[in-house]
């Protein structure tokens, strides 16, 4: 495969763009930082592994560091692949040279950029079976289960990215000459539109899945704690209302609120990182006889990569910030009284009952 000129109207003029020292070392501090804070969340969760197996919550753990690593291998490789291209400044003008590194750049986008989404997909229908079906989920979900899916979410990512490999599709170097992907403007081959718009459409439904999910849990977790309980005594309503003061830090701190926590932050980054880049894709396939000038398509997709590229940066802090010790402190704050040591056995049983699905 060549890249062909007339796909990229940059790559014509004589005015190219140049690559300022500014972009190369922005590449390599996205790129460190990124790796740095992606092996500490997966150093967290390994401290953390012990509690995830003992409270039956393995298979989330396995989704998560899954969608770690996919962000350390993109941060990684996709850095190291643009650093090359900022340092090569000749690469973009070479327009015959064979593009098979473009080939391989491109393909790695679209899985690291795929990736991510799916497996936050995966996490998101997890936690809403967990918390809506827990005696279904404890049956059917198991660590196997979650290694299916994180392989048939890896596989069907790598299946889209290689297409191009097979000479389904094509991949050219994007401007400014930092980046390879599908085509994206002008008019395309019908396989250049298809996988351009399989690639927006199973970022977008990845994207309104979880957070159809995520907004189900978090709905289904505030009803296990609002809503009212039939008590059959007075003293087990007196045992409740003493016993709440003392849970509330705890209950809000448990370990479902935690991930929950956790994954509504994830979503809510995801979108507003993914968006602009997946819409504009989709919209541009949908109408590729768009009137706005070369100039302006460039910068938007430019800005909504960096945008997309961010994604990668903040989901491990998610983890790193609210993990359950942070949490404890932050719920434990709230709330100046001091749990009462010492409770009958009445009252224990009727708080076990009473936050089940905590």
């Amino acid at each position: 495969m060549k890249i062909n000129s007339s796909e990229s109207p940059w790559l014509n003029s004589s005015t190219s763009p140049v690559i300022r020292p500014s972009g190369i070392g922005m590449s390599c501090f996205t790129m460190t930082f990124g790796a740095i804070s992606n092996l500490t969340a997966l150093g967290i969760l390994a401290k953390s592994r012990v509690r995830f197996r003992r409270q039956s919550k393995a298979p989330f753990l396995l989704l998560t560091v899954a969608l770690l690593l996919a962000d350390l291998g993109g941060h990684v490789i996709l850095g190291a692949f643009a650093i090359y291209l900022h340092m090569d400044q000749r690469y973009k003008m070479q327009v015959e040279k064979p593009t098979t590194f473009c080939q391989v750049f491109g393909a790695s986008m679209v899985f690291f950029g795929l990736c991510p989404l799916l497996l936050g997909c995966a996490m998101a229908i997890e936690r809403f079976v967990a918390i809506t079906q827990p005696f279904f989920h404890t049956a059917m979900i198991t660590v196997t289960h979650a290694r299916r899916v994180v392989l048939f979410l890896s596989s069907l990512a790598l299946m889209l990215a290689v297409l191009p490999l097979f000479a389904v599709g094509t991949y050219t170097i994007q401007f400014p000459g930092t980046w390879c992907f599908l085509p994206i403007y002008g008019p395309q081959s019908k396989a250049n539109t298809n996988l351009a718009l399989a690639f927006s459409c199973l970022g977008l439904i990845a994207l309104t899945l979880s957070l159809l999910c995520n907004i189900l849990s978090g709905l289904a977790l505030l009803q296990a704690r609002i809503r009212p309980h039939n008590a059959n005594t007075k003293s087990t309503a007196r045992c409740i209302r003493r016993l709440s003061s003392a849970s509330t830090s705890s209950l809000f701190c448990s370990l479902d609120v935690e991930m929950m926590a956790q994954l509504a932050v994830i979503t809510v980054v995801s979108c507003v990182c993914w968006s602009p880049f997946l819409i504009h894709i989709l919209v541009t396939q949908l109408n590729q006889s768009s009137r706005a000038s070369t100039q302006e398509q460039d910068g938007f997709i430019l800005l909504g990569l960096r945008m997309a590229s961010w994604n990668q940066i903040l989901d491990p802090w998610v983890y790193i910030l609210l993990r359950k010790a942070v949490l404890s402190r932050v719920c434990c704050a709230c709330y100046t009284q001091r749990p009462r040591e010492r409770t009958n056995s009445f009252c224990a049983d009727s708080h076990r009952q009473t936050f089940s699905l905590q």
